[in-house]
């Protein structure tokens, strides 16, 4: 907010003595001085999945009239075209704007790959989005979207939202769901509680972090401390009762899906991207946020999102920086929602998000309040698999869940101190 005052009061100050030196000149150089301002002219190249094209599509003849711009849409895989933009940048490449993952930010930045700029609307994004996108006290994206997990149910086979961890340990044993295969296995409710990112909100909730102060701390590691131990002693009392398909890292998604689908499992933990295939199968779905642990607190996940960023390769950055504080204000962000269902970080076209009375978006708007920021440094990229050998040893019973934490621990220490040079 500091930063947002700031520039309020330099504008108040600049338009006192813009007011002032106007009194001695025709009142025309104002308005001359204006257009000259909004005149960038040339070419700005944005570079999105081919699902956001639609959205470019419908807004981007207002800005190349009001900023005398040529927006010219480039569609591609994006998480490749975010690993590709370093050598991009070099080769002359690099677009002037893309759409990255939250988690993409961070690497960005501290690589050089991507300039800072400045928020066009600080006073409509909530503190966990700034965060997101604020590396070393310098702003680099505009936030586009927000993104968490939920809990999914069929309406059908569940009469109401389970509220508790204890609603579904109920319904997990429940002899309609027993798994014909095996015998004291149950798939009522199904979780890849050996994915780290889906898994989090469960450690989380019993006091584990990624790293200290906020997730920018990588000397300070609480993947593996006493609250993650907790939380897996608890996690494995789902595996002592899940079959054993549900163990197969590489498949563990499909297993969720398939089961789901054919009416086998009734709630399950997962992104509201996995609500089309789903309502394809006519399943009457339902969502809600996730339920509370046993220990009484919230299921706290990552808070995921999109953000738009600008290269430092742009071949119009004056473009380019404009074009994605207008693709992030309030108007541009309905519009965004409107054509891809996607939650909005922009607060006030969330909340015009939430009047559409979409479930699955609600859910998302209302789970996002418990989540937390996913560190956005580069140290980051050695927790997912260390994360994910962690929750697999210990479902598995390979190893004990202090065991298999205090593992975790040493390996990501290790690749910190080989790769990060800490």
């Amino acid at each position: 907010m500091t930063f947002t005052k700031n520039i309020l009061k330099s504008s108040a100050l600049l338009g006192a003595v813009l007011a002032l030196a106007a009194c001695g000149r025709p009142s025309q150089t104002g308005t001359e001085s204006q257009q000259t301002s909004k005149n960038v002219g040339g070419v700005v190249k944005a570079y999105v999945d081919e699902g956001y094209k639609p959205f470019l599509e419908s807004i981007k003849e207002k800005f190349e009239k009001e900023y005398n711009v040529k927006v010219d849409i480039v569609t591609g895989d994006a998480l490749k075209g975010s690993e590709n933009l370093p050598l991009d940048n070099q080769s002359g490449n690099a677009p002037d704007v893309m759409l990255v993952p939250y988690d993409h930010v961070g690497k960005l930045a501290r690589s050089g790959a991507i300039t800072d700029v400045s928020f066009g609307q600080a006073d409509e994004l909530d503190s966990v989005t700034k965060s997101a996108v604020t590396i070393d006290g310098k702003i680099y994206a505009e936030p586009a979207v927000i993104e968490s997990v939920v809990m999914l149910y069929n309406k059908d086979l569940v009469s109401k939202a389970p509220t508790t961890f204890a609603d579904l340990e109920a319904i997990n044993k429940e002899d309609r769901f027993a798994f014909a295969n095996e015998p004291g296995k149950y798939t009522g409710f199904l979780a890849p509680f050996t994915n780290y990112y889906h898994t989090y909100g469960l450690l989380s909730g019993y006091g584990s972090y990624v790293f200290g102060k906020q997730g920018t701390d990588p000397s300070d590691i609480g993947v593996g401390n006493a609250g993650a131990v907790k939380a897996m002693e608890y996690q494995k009392t789902f595996y002592n009762v899940w079959p054993q398909g549900i163990q197969d890292v590489s498949n563990v998604n499909n297993f969720i899906q398939s089961s789901f689908l054919e009416g086998k499992t009734a709630v399950v933990i997962d992104g509201p991207w996995a609500v089309a295939k789903m309502k394809e199968a006519n399943i009457n779905v339902g969502a809600a946020t996730i339920p509370t642990l046993p220990n009484g607190e919230h299921y706290k996940a990552f808070a995921g999102g999109k953000a738009w960023i600008v290269p430092t390769g742009a071949k119009n950055k004056d473009a380019a920086t404009k074009l994605v504080s207008f693709l992030a204000n309030e108007e541009n962000s309905k519009t965004l929602f409107d054509k891809t269902n996607e939650v909005p970080a922009n607060l006030k076209a969330r909340e015009y998000a939430k009047s559409q009375n979409n479930e699955v978006v609600n859910a998302v708007i209302e789970q996002f309040k418990y989540n937390e920021p996913m560190p956005s440094i580069p140290e980051m990229s050695e927790v997912w698999g260390a994360g994910e050998t962690m929750l697999l040893e210990n479902a598995s019973g390979k190893k004990s869940a202090q065991q298999a934490a205090d593992d975790a621990i040493k390996f990501i220490k290790e690749q910190i101190q080989q790769k990060h040079q800490r």
